[in-house]
Parts: C-alpha cells; sequence; structure tokens
C-alpha cells in the first residue's frame, strides 16, 4: 500500500524524500478524506490479474496506455518533468499503476499543506477530479506506470489558480459537506444531488 506523509518547505531537490522532522505520517484513511484512492496490486501479472479486471469493470476504466518516464525512453524528457511537477489539477479522476520503478504524488489537503505520497511497483491511486497534485520521480529516476481513464482520455492540466473550474468546487463541497466519505466519480454526483 501506498506511504505518505506531510511534506517540508524545503527547496532542495524535488526528488528527495522531504519529510518533516520529526516525520508527520499520513495514513489511507486520512487520504480516502480528501478523496484519494489506493491499492496494492500484482504488477508482474497485470496483464491477467483478475483483480485490476475487476477494479476496472467497477470503476469503468475503459481506456488505458503505459507510460515509462527515463531520459532515455520519454521525448522531451526534462520538459515533460517540469510540467508533471507544476501544480495543476485535472477535471477528471487522475488514475496511475506503478508496473515498475517509484516516484511520489503530492496532493493538497484541505488546509492547503503538502502531502508526499510514495508510490512503488504494485502501487495503484485514484487523485479526485479538482484536487491540486503533482508528480515527481524520486532518486532513481525511473517509473512505469499505466494510464487509466473513464472513457477517452483528456491530458489537460489546468494550473493553479484554478478553483473557477466546477470540479474544483464540487471537490470543496464534498470535502467540506462529507469529509469522512472516500470519493469516487460515481459517489460525487449521488452526493452532490443529495445537496441541489
Amino acid at each position: 500500500m501506498v506511504v505518505a506523509w506531510y511534506m517540508d518547505e524545503s527547496q532542495e531537490d524535488q526528488r528527495k524524500p522531504h519529510q518533516l522532522r520529526p516525520n508527520r505520517p499520513v495514513n489511507c484513511e486520512e487520504l480516502r478524506q480528501l478523496g484519494v484512492r489506493s491499492w496494492k496490486l500484482d504488477a508482474d501479472s497485470y496483464e491477467t490479474d483478475p483483480e485490476l479486471a475487476q477494479i476496472r469493470k467497477e470503476e469503468n476504466y475503459c481506456w488505458m496506455d503505459i507510460i515509462t518516464i527515463h531520459k532515455d525512453k520519454l521525448p522531451n524528457y526534462e520538459e515533460k518533468i517540469k510540467i508533471f511537477f507544476e501544480e495543476h489539477l485535472h477535471l477528471d479522476d487522475e488514475i496511475r499503476y506503478i508496473l515498475d520503478g517509484s516516484g511520489y504524488f503530492d496532493v493538497r489537503d484541505k488546509a492547503d499543506k503538502w502531502i508526499r505520497i510514495y508510490m512503488e511497483k504494485g502501487d495503484m491511486i485514484t487523485l479526485p477530479a479538482g484536487i491540486y497534485h503533482r508528480f515527481t520521480l524520486d532518486e532513481n529516476n525511473y517509473v512505469k506506470a499505466m494510464r487509466l481513464f473513464v472513457g477517452e482520455p483528456v491530458w489537460t492540466p489546468y494550473n493553479r489558480p484554478a478553483d473557477h473550474f466546477e470540479a474544483r468546487q464540487k471537490l470543496i463541497l464534498l470535502l467540506n459537506s462529507h469529509p469522512e466519505v472516500p470519493l469516487s466519480s460515481a459517489s460525487n454526483s449521488k452526493l452532490l444531488a443529495a445537496h441541489a
């Protein structure tokens, strides 16, 4: 399962862990309260894994591809690394499954503090639409990940500030009115309908 902690404010190399001293861990339940969900799967059998197939069916993750982030594999590597690390949000959930290597997703909590989520082989994560986040490699400088989408992929990042987007407003409403409820694309509309 993913491991997470609150980040320090250091400007040193983004690929370092950036843990507070003493460390301030964040557990999976706290992540779920932000709408972040995670699974631990068998990455070696991703092509035939029934658990992954079941998750994809339940969540309607019908589209996927595989990306390798490494200087020898990704065109425009340096530019892409900078783009990935810009604080941004998406209008759809972001779903990533680490097939090899490792890296960090950073997400903002309700108080606008950074939480760093360490992901390694076998970790799968869903970041809810509207959450401010960013991604960086760790010091291994390599990750191979499956990207999943509900429907056709939309790659557009909206750099902060982007609070005016409906996806951001919905997430804020849900976090403020139902902090204990794990969010998903399906639950968003149900909870919002209850508050309409």
